[in-house]
């Protein structure tokens, strides 16, 4: 043990040399609370080998704070008492190519005696993705990232401004590239910044909302991958300040309005065999993908309160607007909740599987560990999946949906909430003190929220993710 840490106190001083060599003053230290919400605590470089040994103060309350900075309170979590650690994961820092002088590493939390905090959802991911590899998998996912750019008022007005006005920097069709070539330069140091910072960019386009675009980044392993959507984010927001711009990430930023998604996308393997492309098996799915396919769908109705955790992504989720509101799978269809994506048989990104309900207020590490759980809890109980469907389900009548067996997918945070708290998969996964932690805060966004209209929902939370 303790060769090991004098391994990483001499990895820990050389990466600060270099950091310092590339001017690097600063690193950023993040985590994500269970509101969705990135948290940063900032050091000079030349700490980071001692941020790495003994770690950063900060206090276990974060677990509870909710999408506005207010605090609510679990049964373990709460109140002004107790201390935590944070710990860069030194594999990860990043310096930032938007940010000159800054580097960024995400953190994962312990506590003062050095055993994991039973809260922190970086380890939570980690514990999934160990779970799966013991049992023989091995996971590979990515998410889609939709924003809306927007220009940036001259005094700036405050985050949760309700009568700001939109002005959008784009204005070309849906899709067009009329907005390309309006944003072109913009665009281009998007792709830039991330490429630099070693985030493989598989493609970007404008999306259906007015100034609205998503980027696409190659797989990696769950934990990796949460970490990517978090850098992603936080690049986009940083060169597009540079360029006069905001950047919202929110599930609605205009109320009636597509809204943004964050698309989950995984893939099987077992001993390096893809499990989604198996010969004379249905749909190719070998056994264990199709059990874990078929508990994931099976959970998304708890799901929701992992990957849909705010009252404005409940703005989003509506129907024939591929946002995945019915719980049902179907093979390439985008109306679908899960969406079995097949592509070209030399494609090395095709056979994979799209989660389409989730949006960027997700903790993308609660999202990863909670899709795997309820994987994992498929196999184990030899789920299997029902028929798939095709069209859109928001067209056949009530009736023909209940001829399918196809139901509607929670309508309101209340009832996914509801749902996630009968989980006994997912409360087993996340344990009582996480478990606990993300009920709490989901009860008290739906409290904040309960008496309001959905425009006042929408601009209280544009400019929170």
């Amino acid at each position: 043990m303790g060769s090991r840490a004098a391994e990483q106190r001499q990895e820990a001083r050389q990466l600060a040399a270099r950091l310092s060599a590339e001017g690097v003053r600063n690193v950023a230290l993040t985590w994500v609370d269970n509101a969705g919400i990135a948290r940063v605590k900032t050091i000079p470089a030349e700490r980071l080998a001692a941020a790495a040994e003994r770690g950063i103060g900060m206090s276990p309350v974060f677990d509870v704070f909710t999408s506005d900075d207010a605090i609510t309170a679990s049964d373990h979590l709460g109140g002004p008492d107790g201390d935590l650690r944070l710990f860069p994961d030194l594999e990860r820092v990043t310096t930032l190519a938007a940010q000159p002088g800054w580097a960024w590493a995400p953190a994962d939390r312990y506590d003062q005696l050095g055993l994991p905090h039973p809260a922190c959802q970086r380890q939570f991911a980690r514990r999934m993705t160990e779970r799966a590899a013991a049992a023989g998998l091995e996971l590979r996912m990515g998410f889609e990232t939709e924003w809306v750019v927007t220009r940036a008022p001259a005094d700036h007005p405050s985050a949760t401004g309700t009568d700001e006005p939109l002005d959008y920097p784009c204005t070309g069709p849906a899709y067009g590239m009329t907005r390309v070539v309006e944003l072109s330069d913009y665009l281009r140091d998007v792709t830039e910044a991330l490429s630099v910072q070693g985030i493989d960019v598989l493609q970007l386009h404008p999306e259906y909302a007015p100034g609205q675009f998503e980027v696409t980044t190659a797989p990696a392993g769950p934990v990796r991958a949460a970490d990517d959507v978090v850098l992603v984010r936080e690049t986009i927001r940083a060169v597009s300040v540079r360029h006069g711009l905001r950047a919202s990430f929110a599930p609605s930023v205009v109320a009636g309005q597509v809204g943004n998604g964050c698309h989950l996308h995984l893939s099987l393997y077992r001993d390096g065999t893809s499990l989604h492309r198996t010969p004379d098996a249905p749909w190719g799915l070998a056994p264990d993908a199709s059990a874990f396919l078929g508990g994931i769908l099976g959970a998304l109705p708890a799901l929701l309160a992992i990957g849909c955790p705010s009252p404005a992504s409940y703005l989003r989720l509506q129907p024939s607007h591929w946002a995945g509101v019915y719980q049902c799978w179907g093979v390439e269809n985008r109306e679908a909740a899960l969406r079995l994506i097949t592509g070209a048989p030399d494609d090395p990104d095709g056979g994979h599987a799209e989660v389409k309900t989730f949006d960027a207020a997700a903790n993308p590490y609660l999202a990863v560990g909670a899709v795997i759980a309820a994987g994992l809890h498929g196999i184990e109980s030899a789920t299997r999946l029902p028929e798939p469907q095709t069209g859109d389900p928001g067209v056949l009548g009530v009736r023909e949906r209940a001829r399918r067996g196809i139901v509607r997918l929670p309508a309101t945070l209340t009832e996914a909430a509801d749902r996630l708290e009968k989980s006994a998969p997912l409360y087993e996964a996340m344990g009582e003190v996480l478990h606990g932690a993300v009920l709490a805060v989901r009860r008290a966004e739906e409290a904040h929220f309960a008496e309001s209209e959905d425009d006042a929902i929408a601009a209280a939370t544009r400019w929170r993710w």
